[in-house]
């Protein structure tokens, strides 16, 4: 019998199971993908000679935790590259911002554009970082009030702060980031930049409570941006074979079709044999020949909407659970992203090594990091105005990447590499619209977004791959294309992540724990939920 079986190989279960292999506990993972890794996966067989992310690309949160250290991933291959400057913002007027780890370097940058806010760009980081640092080491804990209440009163600058001061703070953190963003800085660049930065969790500038996504702009100059080398699943190729080194299993296209519940306990799981690809949401379980798994804790990694509307379907102890999961929001989408392949690498303004110009091709530091498409306000409104029409984004705001700045091997001599993450996109279009009418010209969209500010795109572009959000659903098993499993809005997060009651990594069924983006924190290459509810699971085992 197993001590742990874990449903899912996504990041967050690949790391709850590295920990509780290596505290000696049996455990064994198993995956309906004929991949590990979830949103975190690299593939080969997408374009020859190419490796090619279908999930994640950045890793920034993680190298905020103590993870890769505490489980020596080093040892089991995983390397970084640091990809300094870690975001590019380009003007339209040829001029750019450029956000270092170094924030005097990011200052100089936004000086040439407005010295008004390269000063106050240190304040806003001062401000910011006692209450973004707090907010993190509530990320890296199981969410209760008291916790959260402790945590941001002692360690987010609050005891500082006096009478109207503490109320003038809170009233910000419960504000939008459009809000805060505009209260801080004064040229619609600066303001775009940050903007479209914060906007990469999900909601939309104006929304209430949203002002932290602007907030954590500090940790990002401590954490950078990083690069796995050899592309982002490396992080899991390594987990993985940390697993594998301490005992533990890791089984891939070996679909969980039902957590087994016994005597009002959660003994195991039947699985079954053979991949199978990612079904909508509502979509009736899968049948089939089934075995069974015993084990003394199951824990699932994977959606919570697939956790109890699926895999306890016909559980009777999980009917009030059902029912509440089925109210959370997973969204109508979020974006999309394209997979290129291109003779050159984007040809900003100030590109040394244009070969329109006379250059011979090397990257320049526009290149490494997180390339920030996005004209000012109200370009993102217009986005996502069309998202709540139903209609994909018809001028997008894009961020783009072009990792063989930094990695060469993940592409042939000569080529590169370009990914293209766009917002917003709904997963069901109106007006009697389908994505497979649809992928196209969004793409064209997206491409002629790049090419604003990179006239050689979409000219180089020779090969796209592009996942729709109905592609990441059947991909990666996103529901609605939804990469954070839920809206990161703040009724869905710390303890309402996923819902009240369920925020423990516990559920009311003994022996049935949660990790994944479902859970506290949430989305993104993290792992803090994996960690947490590992030592959850380990407790519960003792």
């Amino acid at each position: 019998m197993l001590d742990v079986a874990v449903v899912g190989a996504g990041h967050n279960a690949l790391i709850s199971a590295a920990y509780l292999a290596r505290a000696g506990h049996r455990v064994a993972v198993f995956e309906r993908s004929g991949h590990a890794g979830g949103a975190v996966q690299t593939r080969d067989d997408i374009f020859p000679g190419c490796r090619i992310d279908v999930g994640s690309s950045a890793h920034i949160l993680i190298h905020l935790t103590p993870i890769l250290a505490e489980l020596e991933l080093e040892r089991y291959g995983l390397r970084y590259v640091d990809c300094d400057p870690w975001a590019f913002y380009p003007l339209e007027d040829g001029r750019a911002i450029y956000f270092h780890r170094d924030v005097g370097l990011t200052c100089d940058s936004i000086a040439a554009v407005s010295p008004e806010d390269a000063r106050a760009y240190p304040r806003f980081l001062e401000e910011w970082r006692p209450i973004s640092q707090a907010v993190l080491r509530a990320f890296l804990d199981v969410p209760t009030p008291l916790k959260i209440g402790w945590t941001m009163a002692t360690g987010g600058g609050f005891a500082k702060k006096k009478g109207a001061e503490s109320t003038a703070m809170l009233q910000t953190i419960l504000g939008s980031y459009r809000q805060l963003i505009d209260r801080t800085f004064r040229h619609p660049a600066v303001r775009a930049a940050i903007e479209w930065i914060a906007a990469q969790s999900g909601p939309p500038p104006l929304e209430l409570g949203t002002a932290p996504l602007a907030g954590w702009q500090p940790l990002y100059h401590e954490s950078g941006v990083k690069r796995a080398v050899g592309g982002s699943g490396a992080l899991t190729t390594a987990l993985v074979a940390m697993i594998r080194a301490h005992g533990g299993e890791v089984h891939t296209a070996t679909p969980v079709r039902r957590i087994v519940v016994e005597g009002g306990r959660a003994v195991g799981l039947d699985v079954a044999d053979g991949a199978e690809p990612g079904l909508p949401l509502g979509a009736p379980p899968a049948t089939g020949p089934t075995r069974r798994v015993s084990a003394r804790t199951v824990l699932a990694g994977c959606h919570v909407a697939t956790t109890f509307g699926r895999l306890l379907a016909d559980a009777p102890e999980a009917a009030a659970l059902r029912e509440q999961v089925a109210g959370l929001r997973v969204g109508n989408g979020f974006g999309m992203i394209l997979r290129c392949v291109t003779s050159q690498l984007p040809a900003y303004a100030g590109w040394a090594g244009d070969p329109a110009r006379g250059g011979n091709g090397a990257p320049g530091p526009m290149h490494r990091g997180l390339q920030l498409l996005c004209p000012p306000a109200p370009y993102l409104d217009a986005a996502y105005a069309d998202y709540l029409r139903g209609e994909p984004a018809r001028d997008p705001a894009v961020v783009a990447m072009t990792w063989t700045a930094v990695d060469p091997s993940l592409a042939p001599p000569g080529k590169h590499l370009l990914f293209a993450w766009a917002q917003w996109h709904p997963y069901a279009l109106t007006g009697g619209r389908s994505w497979a009418g649809e992928r196209e010209r969004a793409a064209d969209d997206i491409l002629r977004a790049v090419g604003r500010f990179a006239p050689n795109v979409p000219g180089c572009v020779e090969q796209v791959h592009i996942q729709t959000p109905v592609d990441l659903e059947r991909e990666l098993g996103l529901y609605n294309g939804n990469v954070m499993h839920l809206e990161m809005s703040l009724d869905q997060m710390f303890m309402f992540r996923p819902a009240a009651g369920l925020a423990t990594y516990r559920t009311p069924i003994p022996g049935l724990f949660l990790t994944g983006a479902s859970t506290h924190p949430g989305g993104g290459v993290f792992g803090a939920s994996g960690r947490t509810a590992a030592k959850v699971v380990s407790k519960a085992l003792k």
